[in-house]
């Protein structure tokens, strides 16, 4: 059994962790030189934005290959959770859940430096589901308190993926305390339908589910404690029940409701690129459409057209493209009604703009049952 020292040193031992840790050792000493002079390629240094925004990216990419250059900071921090005080021991990247969204197009190279202060408790790194080796980069960015180390890959694949934090012997505490986000890599020319059309969006909203595992006390409240240590030990025996006790959009119920809604207009296409780095979802938006799904993220494959719902795979991320028709408040689910009205699964967009009656019209208002 993992033990709390094990788990905050992260010295696991065993067969299984041995395994683990020879995949994830570093670059080999006798690995092919690079096809490309990376060294003179441009670089462009993007700053990062807070969900549900994403930063500014050009949709079709203008000139060759670039390095894309992030920064991640490690903030470990308490995070209210839903209106009643319920606090998590969060981990997070640059303090939102869910992290920051990375854009770049098929054939750059991110370089990303992620940075893990002393003043934090755990050691910490980035498995980007969009790389290729090295366990998606996790060994090569593994940082103490007190560390930061640059990790630099080529984006081979184009779609949106899942990035989270890896660290041996401590993965599901660290993805269910906050860490993870999402990158996505978008074809050079841009998204296309299933017939070559090539496909634009006014608006990107980012929306991260997160299951979150909050001890509660002998009288059903939940508790509180002073620090991650202090908090692990009672955590993972929730986590192993495997019932989460909130399932929330960006990090906190009502993140995406009420003053917080997110706002669009009548004609306006959005794409919501949707991420869970551990359980299935299934995103529905109601009183609207998918008009174009790429329900596994990848878009190189043709988008699914004229979903009602779709499907998430936990470890992944999905994006859905709409065209709103109708102003008015659209609920966003997770159309497991129960973690939706229940546990915070829900958000809203605002959309203003003129009613089409044609599209729906209230034929008779509701009054007292007449005879037949």
């Amino acid at each position: 059994m993992l033990t709390r020292r094990e788990a905050l040193l992260g010295t696991v031992t065993g067969a299984a962790t041995a395994a683990i840790l020879t995949a994830m050792s570093a670059v080999p000493a006798n690995a092919r030189p690079l096809p490309v002079d990376v060294s003179r390629l441009p670089r462009e240094k993007v700053a990062l934005v807070a969900p549900p925004f994403v930063h500014d990216h050009e949709q079709v990419a203008t000139g060759g290959p670039k390095v894309v250059e992030f920064e991640l900071t490690i903030k470990e921090q308490p995070m209210v959770i839903d209106d009643e005080g319920t606090t998590l021991q969060a981990m997070t990247y640059n303090g939102s859940i869910p992290a920051p969204m990375m854009v770049v197009h098929e054939g750059d190279y991110v370089e990303l430096t992620l940075v893990n202060p002393e003043t934090n408790e755990m050691p910490h790194n980035v498995d980007f589901h969009a790389a290729t080796g090295a366990l998606g980069g996790a060994k090569l960015t593994e940082v103490n308190p007190g560390e930061q180390a640059t990790l630099r890959f080529k984006a081979t694949r184009a779609g949106t993926f899942v990035y989270h934090c890896a660290p041996a012997g401590m993965i599901p505490w660290h993805v269910v305390s906050g860490m993870s986000g999402t990158i996505m890599v978008l074809p050079r020319d841009g998204l296309r339908d299933e017939n070559g059309k090539r496909l634009k969006y006014d608006r990107i909203f980012y929306v991260g589910e997160n299951d979150f595992y909050i001890p509660r006390d002998e009288k059903g409240g939940f508790r509180k404690y002073a620090s991650l240590g202090e908090a692990y030990d009672d955590t993972l025996k929730v986590m192993r029940g495997l019932v989460p006790t909130h399932v929330v959009f960006n990090g906190k119920v009502g993140a995406l409701t009420g003053d917080n809604a997110l706002k669009a207009n009548v004609g306006e296409t959005v794409l919501i690129v949707h991420s869970q780095a551990n359980r299935d979802t299934r995103p529905h938006l109601i009183g609207g459409h998918g008009d174009h799904v790429w329900e596994m993220g990848k878009f190189h494959n043709p988008p699914a057209k004229d979903l009602e719902t779709w499907f998430v795979r936990g470890g992944s991320a999905a994006a859905a493209l709409y065209t709103f028709r109708q102003p008015g408040i659209y609920a966003y689910v997770n159309h497991n009604l129960i973690e939706a009205a229940e546990l915070g699964a829900t958000a809203h967009i605002m959309v203003d703009g003129e009613w089409d009656n044609d599209l729906m019209a209230q034929v008779k208002a509701p009054a007292p049952i007449t005879a037949y």
